[in-house]
This record gives structure tokens, C-alpha cells and sequence, in this order.
């Protein structure tokens, strides 16, 4: 919680404060004025007031400070129960002896109230009363403010966790498809230049788009798009079978925005485990962009004998439920599955 936030809530309660002892100075006038007394404002509002400094404010203060400020920190949050008992008691002694020495400096104080015992006693307690009452409600103020501090604590660890999580993936570039396009590349270099131009400005393109472009939440769709086709491209390039993978993308994307890499880890996870690359259509990619929502399909083959199920393009796909629901809250819908030798998502996304 922020400092100026801090300080209003103390301000304030010390202003309510004092607005009750004003009441009860009201109520006191009210009831001498019922009995047909004459009272002079003035002179017993200065007399409240100096009454109401070692009896209400001053053991007050102490006891809400002693137990904001110490008693909570050293004693509650570390569950040492006995010792803050022990030192609430104390912190109430302590303020009614304050209060007790400021009120004997007053000269209206009765000659006889030392003699006796029974009434110093009692006020003693009075006065450790209120100032274990005002402790209370500073300890409860103390408990909020840190109450709050925690959840926003946690939340901002939550918040730059998935930050960082969604900055790795966006970052993220498969190493095994970066230096097999290097080497199928600078193959081409001494087979057809031309093409080994073509396929390195892909890669360019394709670098300078997780660099540049993902560094924002949203981007166009045809940029994502764009980006789908040369990743595509380029696996291509490492086998000799065209018909390895087939993609088609329906409707015009416009000037749609959608969020940064929402697709990508899906198709780089289908790549990752079709790995029979004689097959035809082992990996089936459909996108449909509709008036109302955007469909996008992945399916691909797995190789039976791995038995072990398919990662998401090293994200998880925890974290990208986690991403879908904090980005399309209500408007989105996303099924996986995983049978013997098939792996198929489905993910339709909507504003």
C-alpha cells in the first residue's frame, strides 16, 4: 500500500477520534444544560480538553503506535502469542502511567485522590483500558495494511512471473529448427543460390519478427499469419516430400488484431513430433477467419512407439490456458487431444 494511502488512514482515524471525544463533550453539555446549569462554553471545552489529553489522546496514541509499530512485527507475525500478550499488558501499563503523570500535573487534580488507593487503581485500569482498545485497532489497522501489501505483493510476483514465462516463449526459437535451416540452407547456397536467398530472407523475416514484432500484446493477424507461412517454408525445405504438410488459411484477415505467438506454439509442437516426413498431411493446419471469431485447427501424427505425450512448443499448456484466459476472458474455447497416433487442437478465439 502506497505511503500518502498510509497516512491518510492514520489521519483519518485520529480525526474520528477526536470526533467522539467532541460528541462525548456534546453530550456532556447537553446533560449540564437538562440539570438548569449554567456552563460557559469556552471554559469547559478548554477543560475537556485538558481532561481529555492524559485520560483519551495521550494513552491512546501510545497504545495504537505500541502495537502498530512493535508489537505486531516483533511478536504476532512470528507467533510468539505469550510475549505479545505479555507486551500488550506492559504497552498498556506503560501508557496509563503516561497518562497518569500528565494528569497529575493538572492543578484541578484533588488533594486527596493519592490517599486513595482504590480510585488510582481504578483509574490506572481505566486508562490501560483505553489504551489496549486503541492497541486493538491499531493492530487491526497494521493487519490490513499488510494484508493488502501481500496480495498486491502477490500479485505483482504472479504478474512478472508470467511476464517473464510469456517473454521466454515469445523469445523463444528452436534451436534444432535454427541450425537445420542454417545447414539445408547453405546446401542450397552451392545448389540453387537463388532459392538459398529466397529461404534466408524467410529466416531473416522470421528473426526479426521474434525480436521486433512480439514484443507487443497484440499484432496484426496477417503478420501472424505472414509468420506461420515462412516457419512452414522453411520446414519444408527439410524434406524432400511437399505433400508433408499441408496448411490452408480461409477469410481476410484485415486489419484484425490478435494476441502476439498464439498460434505458433502449436504448430512448433506439431513439427517437433511428426516426425515421419515420407507421410502425406502428417500435419493438417486449418485457419478460418470468420465475421465473429477466428478458428484455427493443428493436427499432426505421432509416432505410436514414443508413447509419451506432446509438450506445446516448450509453453505448456497450463500456461497457455493461463495466457487464453487472461487475454480473451469468455471468448475463447480450447480443446486438445491426445489419442494413440493423433495429437489435435482446436482453438477458436473471439472479440
Amino acid at each position: 500500500m502506497r505511503k500518502p494511502v498510509i497516512v491518510l488512514l492514520h489521519v483519518g482515524y485520529w480525526m474520528l477520534y477526536l470526533l467522539l471525544l467532541t460528541i462525548f463533550f456534546g453530550i456532556f453539555v447537553a446533560e449540564v444544560r437538562g440539570s438548569q446549569a449554567t456552563i460557559d462554553l469556552g471554559e469547559a471545552f478548554v477543560t475537556w480538553i485538558t481532561l481529555m489529553i492524559p485520560v483519551a489522546i495521550v494513552p491512546g496514541a501510545i497504545g495504537f503506535y505500541s502495537f502498530y509499530s512493535i508489537l505486531f512485527n516483533r511478536y504476532l507475525t512470528r507467533k510468539k502469542i505469550l510475549f505479545f500478550f505479555t507486551g500488550a499488558l506492559i504497552a498498556g501499563v506503560i501508557a496509563a502511567g503516561a497518562g497518569l503523570a500528565i494528569f497529575t500535573l493538572d492543578g484541578n487534580v484533588p488533594i486527596n485522590f493519592w490517599s486513595e488507593y482504590g480510585a488510582v487503581l481504578a483509574f490506572l485500569v481505566f486508562l490501560t483500558f483505553i489504551a489496549i482498545v486503541n492497541g486493538v485497532i491499531g493492530l487491526v489497522m497494521k493487519g490490513f495494511i499488510t494484508w493488502y501489501g501481500d496480495i498486491r505483493l502477490k500479485e505483482e510476483l504472479a504478474r512478472k512471473n508470467y511476464e517473464t514465462e510469456l517473454l521466454l516463449i515469445k523469445a523463444q526459437l528452436n534451436p534444432h529448427f535454427l541450425f537445420n535451416t542454417i545447414n539445408n540452407i547453405d546446401v542450397l547456397i552451392l545448389k540453387d543460390p537463388e532459392k538459398a536467398s529466397l529461404y534466408l530472407n524467410k529466416l531473416s523475416d522470421i528473426l526479426r519478427f521474434m525480436l521486433y514484432e512480439t514484443q507487443q500484446e497484440e499484432i496484426l493477424l496477417s503478420q501472424e499469419l505472414a509468420y506461420i507461412e515462412k516457419y512452414i517454408e522453411l520446414q519444408r525445405i527439410r524434406t524432400s516430400n511437399n505433400n508433408f504438410v499441408s496448411c490452408t488459411i480461409t477469410g481476410d484477415p484485415g486489419e484484425r488484431k490478435i494476441a502476439s505467438m498464439l498460434f505458433i506454439p502449436f504448430i512448433e509442437n506439431a513439427f517437433k513430433y511428426a516426425e515421419n516426413k515420407k507421410t502425406d498431411r502428417a500435419i493438417e493446419i486449418d485457419i478460418r477467419i470468420e465475421p465473429e471469431r477466428i478458428v484455427f485447427e493443428c493436427r499432426n501424427e505421432i509416432i505410436v512407439r514414443e508413447q509419451r505425450a506432446p509438450e506445446t512448443g516448450g509453453l505448456g499448456n497450463e500456461l497457455i490456458r493461463k495466457r487464453l484466459e487472461l487475454l480473451y476472458t469468455g471468448h475463447h474455447s480450447l480443446d486438445i487431444q491426445n489419442t494413440n497416433n493423433t495429437y489435435l487442437v482446436h482453438l477458436e478465439v473471439s472479440r
